[in-house]
């Protein structure tokens, strides 16, 4: 089974992240793709001992989000809608993008989340990583389910009752929250002297940072295709 967005009638269920507290935006959708810019929204959930901060560029919930403005932002979610698997062990993921961004460290990276017995278990294909670049390219990786390929996210000091590891295997074997497009690592700088850990505070909420060492640019995302096992 092969499942394919090429973004010529909308989103198709793709969608960016302002903050936790404003929730999702939509992308720019342009000439039959997505495109997501910076600046970009610092996520702390995953801070150490987690695995760190990430930007959140693409997201697409695999099995649907109820809400009348979660619809506005992402449009039909044609995956969910087409019922397609959320078994993506040795599932082959195929973009094909360009772009233009100053990583300053980061890498494009596939992201897989499941929950399961209320915990969630968010896993980073840190082993094959997506490259940008100003042509456009075709770029596959596949879901193996060898974590030495993957980074488990864990959680930061006081989220560790939603967030949590759940072996790869299981989580690959039904991805029921979402897949996702981010960057990570992301090197967060407070500008200025704290008192404390700053892992325990929260970038751009608790405390400003130096962005000129986040990346910057833009990526533009005209196909998905997703080959089932």
């Amino acid at each position: 089974m092969r499942y394919v967005e090429t973004f010529d009638d909308g989103p198709g269920g793709w969608y960016g992240w302002i903050s936790n507290a404003t929730g999702p935006k939509p992308l720019e959708i342009r000439d039959g793709g997505a495109i997501s810019r910076s600046p970009w929204w610092i996520d702390y959930n995953h801070a150490p001992p987690g695995a760190g901060y990430l930007h959140l560029l693409y997201m697409l919930n695999t099995r649907g989000r109820p809400g009348e403005h979660q619809r506005e932002v992402e449009g039909e979610n044609r995956f969910a809608r087409g019922g397609y698997p959320t078994d993506f062990t040795h599932a082959r993921i195929t973009l094909r993008l360009r772009g233009e961004v100053e990583a300053k460290g980061a890498r494009l990276l596939l992201l897989c989340q499941a929950v399961q017995g209320g915990l969630c278990s968010g896993w980073l294909l840190t082993g094959q990583p997506f490259r940008v670049t100003p042509d456009w390219s075709e770029q596959t990786v596949t879901a193996v389910p060898d974590p030495a390929q993957w980074t488990c996210l864990g959680a930061r000091h006081d989220r560790t009752d939603f967030y949590g590891e759940i072996p790869l295997p299981v989580v690959l074997r039904d991805v029921n929250t979402d897949i996702l497009r981010v960057l990570h690592p992301l090197d967060i700088a407070p500008m200025g002297p704290l008192a404390g850990n700053p892992h325990r505070l929260r970038p751009e909420r608790d405390y400003p940072v130096w962005r000129s060492r986040l990346p910057e640019g833009y990526v533009w995302l005209d196909e998905v295709r997703i080959e089932f096992a």
